[in-house]
């Protein structure tokens, strides 16, 4: 992969990552813990929350250790899947690496939280009609985009690969 793939790549991670480590520092020093902020009525507040497990709390009720293991072995497996997406899967797809470096740069964003303070701070809260969505940050937010991106890309087929690694041999 070319020079400009990685130059483009690391920005966009590290761009999705300190967007959503710049967001949490401004929501940490303007909100109080549970106390939402209303933005849009009947909708979206601004509420700071601090989430002890994975996405909307799952493994959150697991001892203290066990939690931090189990998430620490699904994020390096998280990212390594990524880092197997990039080279094979998606190697030949500009628009798909974009959205992997999204993940990554979200996955990172919410990896620092972690290991800084043992816990993810989630500040946008989305809710209608009596229905409330649980509350998420930009980590997130990049991704789930990436995911859905990923979702409409379509990966290599064992064809491409092969016949991509019979051509750079």
């Amino acid at each position: 992969m070319s020079k400009k793939f990685w130059l483009v790549f690391v920005s966009t991670t590290a761009l999705a990552a300190v967007a959503d480590q710049l967001s949490k520092f401004i929501m940490m020093r303007a909100l109080l813990p549970g106390q939402p902020v209303e933005v849009i009525p009947g909708l979206f507040d601004l509420t700071l929350t601090f989430n002890l497990g994975a996405a909307f709390g799952f493994m959150a009720n697991l001892e203290d250790g066990t939690r931090q293991l189990v998430l620490a072995a699904t994020t390096c497996l998280a990212m390594a899947v990524v880092v197997y997406f990039i080279f094979i899967e998606y190697s030949h797809d500009a628009v798909a690496r974009i959205a992997l470096a999204f993940i990554m740069g979200g996955a990172i964003g919410n990896v620092v939280d972690r290991v800084r303070l043992g816990m993810v701070i989630d500040f946008l809260d989305f809710h209608i009609s009596g229905y409330h969505w649980p509350a998420f940050n930009l980590a997130d937010s990049f991704i789930c985009c990436g995911v859905v991106v990923l979702l409409f890309r379509r990966p290599r087929s064992a064809q491409e690969r092969d016949k991509a690694a019979t051509t750079a041999s």
